[in-house]
């Protein structure tokens, strides 16, 4: 990616967040770790977390 971007946004790489599913287009401050993103917001991060250990105490 150049560092001076000003074209169409339509042509940046863009992924699906884990948890809600919604489209997330690549951000600059998102260059370093684009391969490690995987969700939209801080919610979905703790939905995730959360989600995991819900899960578990339902099984015992």
């Amino acid at each position: 990616m150049k560092s001076g971007f000003k074209g169409n946004k339509s042509s940046l790489p863009a992924k699906l967040c884990l948890v809600c599913g919604r489209e997330m287009t690549w951000r600059k401050r998102w260059a370093k770790n684009w391969d490690d993103v995987k969700y939209c917001s801080d919610a979905c991060r703790a939905k995730k977390q959360s989600g995991g250990q819900a899960d578990a105490g339902k099984k015992q």
